[in-house]
Parts: C-alpha cells; structure tokens; sequence
C-alpha cells in the first residue's frame, strides 16, 4: 500500500504535464455543438463540477453512470482492465464477449446517448 501512496506522489509531482492537454479540432467542434466547453482540462468542468451535482445532469451522468459501471463490472465478472488487459492476454473467451460488448456500448455512448442527453439537458 506505501508503494501505490509513493507512486502516487512521484507521478503527479515529478511525472505530470502541466500543459493543457491536446484535443483535435473535431472533437472540441463537436463538444461546443453539445454545449460542452473545452477548458483543456481531462475533465471539463461544464459538466464535472460541484454545480452541476445536483442538477438533472448530475443526476444522469454521476448517479446513473455509477449505478451502470457498478452493474455492468458485476454483470460481466469484472472491469474492463480485468477483461481488457489480463482476460484477454490469457485468451479467455468470456473476456473478449466482454470486451467486444464495453466497446460496443463505449460507441453507442459516445455516438447515440450522449448527444441525446446533452441536447436534452
């Protein structure tokens, strides 16, 4: 446990970029078309903010989106690093089922359900 609280220390005080981090011109196009601001954050905090906590959005994106990762980690045996990383390095079916399935759902959010929910809220 001291190597995970050391390790923590070293990367963010010696090992972090403090520029902002680089998005394409599509992609902050196509987050301004959702009302999305870009501040060059990993996190944008129009929408990950304590504002926006208990708002609808809030309620959509923390609330129901950690109800669907906790649901979905134990529907599928485990996370996606599980699957992705050690499931499939073991050439375990079940994990590539698991890991065609997180990607296809990652899609379908990105492309389907997020724009439905930005333009809606």
């Amino acid at each position: 446990m001291t190597g995970v609280l050391l390790g923590g220390i070293v990367a963010t005080q010696f090992l972090s970029d403090p520029a902002p981090i680089q998005i394409s011109a599509n992609t902050v196009r196509d987050l301004e078309a959702l009302h999305v601001q870009v501040d060059g954050n990993l996190m944008p905090a129009s929408i990950f903010n304590m504002d926006n906590l208990f708002t609808m959005k809030g309620l959509i994106f923390f609330v129901m989106g950690g109800f669907l990762v906790g649901f979905g980690t134990r529907y599928a045996g485990g996370c996606t690093s599980g699957h992705s990383i050690m499931g499939l390095a073991g050439l375990q079916w079940p994990s590539l089922v698991a890991t065609c399935c997180f990607m296809a759902g990652g899609f379908a959010m990105v492309h389907i359900f997020f724009p439905l929910i930005m333009r809606i809220i």
